[in-house]
């Protein structure tokens, strides 16, 4: 009756751990902002402040969007899998566009005060989280319309984000692989926003002791408030890794997705009409 059209309750402290990590996000895009705006001069894109757009855009992009892109399977638990994908799709390009901002931003900075690039451990870590993140959000964008991920193709083996298409957005990819696929998808997204939140941490260092290096041991008010940044970005990894992580917290697949999937399964792995396998 009633009860059965209710759509069930979400698990004990799932909102509550989310409604934190939003907190926590919010908190710490404030006080990034908060620490530009009043130590660093603020942003601005033509100008000596250009730099500053780096950090800003890479803790929202790296850290924010794409926390929030892997919590989206958590927080919308019992709406329609291709519409949470969707949307899982979209927060990842909308982070990787801001992150291709803030890194034009510090190249284009660079340049024109010849500065050279790419020689700290930073700019090692952020360009290698950048280029894997790129791979990764690819496997949001479908191949083509219509066409069978299983067909035979004249093209290599192809990238992980191609076979993150295949699996993921095309249901009739074989579930045998997709189950073989998917550890290896949820492992690298986590990874990689581990990678973002450590190369942040190494931002801030390096912004510290470029700026404040003979003041900072003596706690000044900066410097302070860019190690509060730094453990707020740390809380934040936290509680969306425990999210992630905890397996009674994860979507449950919906009655419907699990009619689809014993369809599929039947064509694609089961009998074939004349009775052989």
């Amino acid at each position: 009756g009633m009860d059965e059209a209710r759509p069930p309750a979400s698990p004990a402290g799932l909102s509550a751990y989310v409604a934190v990590s939003q907190l926590l996000g919010l908190t710490l895009l404030a006080t990034t902002g908060a620490w530009l705006g009043r130590y660093r001069g603020g942003v601005a894109w033509h100008s000596p402040l250009q730099f500053n757009v780096h950090p800003l855009c890479m803790v929202l992009g790296m850290v924010f969007l794409q926390g929030d892109a892997l919590l989206v399977y958590r927080v919308f638990r019992h709406e329609a899998k291709r519409s949470t994908k969707v949307l899982h799709a979209l927060l990842h390009g909308l982070a990787l566009v801001f992150a291709l901002v803030g890194i034009i931003a510090v190249f284009e900075f660079h340049r024109s005060k010849g500065i050279p690039d790419m020689y700290s451990l930073h700019s090692w870590c952020g360009m290698a989280a950048f280029v894997l993140y790129l791979l990764q959000v690819r496997a949001g964008e479908p191949p083509g319309a219509g066409r069978d991920p299983r067909a035979p193709r004249n093209t290599p083996v192809p990238p992980q984000w191609l076979l993150g298409c295949a699996f993921f957005l095309f249901p009739g990819a074989s579930f045998s692989l997709r189950g073989r696929y998917k550890p290896q998808h949820v492992f690298f997204g986590i990874a990689l926003f581990v990678l973002s939140i450590a190369t942040s941490l190494l931002g801030i260092t390096e912004m510290l002791l470029f700026n404040i290096r003979d003041s900072y041991s003596q706690f000044v008010p900066e410097g302070v408030l860019a190690n509060t940044l730094g453990v707020l970005l740390v809380a934040f990894g936290l509680v969306v890794g425990y999210v992630l992580t905890r397996d009674d917290w994860k979507r449950p697949p919906l009655p419907e997705e699990l009619a689809l999937s014993m369809d599929f399964k039947t064509l694609t792995e089961g009998e074939s009409p004349g009775g052989s396998s």
